[in-house]
């Protein structure tokens, strides 16, 4: 076998490369030839992450086919979150806890999708199946993920799964849970010095819904007027976006990670459908979501439904 590449989605958050670390480190145990690589720069939550507990970065890559055939995924399977060439690439596994859509593959792969909270949770108790021993600094990569991915417990999508595997790793990693996950998720919601388009690309995704493109950027922070006091900053970006990509609607979501609310605005031609699938009114373009915190389980579903009426 070639050199293996393992990677997250593009734009990618902790979940992306704390997976990819981890897995990729899971198949040198078992004697893989695997490197974790990344479609984007780390966030600044990301990077905290990799600062505290001493690890660089995985390199960015934009195309893979000059460099290997052999790829496995984590923490994504749409093609359009993916890598560029993804289609000619062999992919050998997928583990990931999203939705499995617009996917397939010419040969018989290992997939392992679960409902949990977040990708690293699976790959922990991957990690303990096998008997393989998990060093402090990608424990604390696999922590920080699922801190990040269920904003510290408060996520919908959380699982008793993710809680226990975080308080595992948390005692490997050698941090207290809750003092260390405040931190964490505090790194992430400094938004107040980048420009509209760098903030609305920090964590976002393209989805088909029906016959339309619908891109989601989601960002967390603890003042939601810190956001929207740049309305017509963002607005006029999300619209330059929806016209040079193509998206039919642009959603921003704005998660306020003390309260576990989130404020959406949105653009383009379907807000209609925004309004229907969070029985709202759309007010400015924009409309608070009380308890909503999560894209893919309060978010994703609500709208492709929607679409799909």
């Amino acid at each position: 076998m070639s050199k293996v590449l393992i990677f997250g989605h593009l734009n990618p958050d902790t979940d992306a490369i704390g997976a990819a670390i981890a897995f990729a480190e899971l198949q040198k145990a078992l004697d893989v030839d695997a490197e974790a690589v990344a479609l984007g720069t780390p966030s600044e939550e990301t990077q905290y992450a990799l600062d505290y507990f001493g690890l660089n970065a995985p390199r960015v890559v934009t195309s893979i086919k000059e460099e290997t055939n052999d790829v496995m995924l984590v923490d994504h399977n749409e093609f359009q979150q993916s890598v560029s060439d993804i289609r000619e690439l062999n992919i050998l596994s997928v583990v990931d806890h999203h939705r499995i859509a617009n996917f397939e593959t010419a040969n018989p792969l290992y997939y392992r999708a679960e409902p949990v909270g977040c990708t690293s949770t699976i790959i922990y108790k991957m990690y303990q199946e096998m008997e393989a021993e998990i060093s402090q600094a990608v424990a604390g990569m696999m922590l920080s993920a699922i801190i990040s991915d269920t904003l510290l417990f408060k996520s919908p999508t959380c699982t008793p799964e993710d809680v226990n595997a975080a308080e595992k790793l948390a005692e490997i990693a050698a941090v207290d849970l809750e003092s260390y996950g405040l931190e964490l998720l505090k790194a992430g919601t400094k938004l107040s010095d980048k420009p509209a388009a760098v903030l609305l690309d920090l964590d976002a995704k393209s989805f088909p819904m029906a016959d339309k493109t619908v891109r989601i950027a989601q960002v967390n922070t603890v003042d939601l007027q810190e956001v929207f006091d740049r309305q017509n900053e963002l607005e006029a970006a999300m619209a330059t976006e929806n016209a040079e990509k193509g998206y039919d609607l642009f959603l921003l979501v704005a998660t306020n990670i003390l309260d576990s609310d989130s404020e959406i605005l949105a653009v383009g031609n379907e807000l209609t459908q925004v309004e229907a699938a969070f029985d709202t009114t759309l007010v400015n373009n924009r409309a608070l979501l009380p308890g909503v915190v999560s894209r893919k389980k309060q978010v994703v579903p609500q709208l492709t439904a929607a679409f799909n009426r």
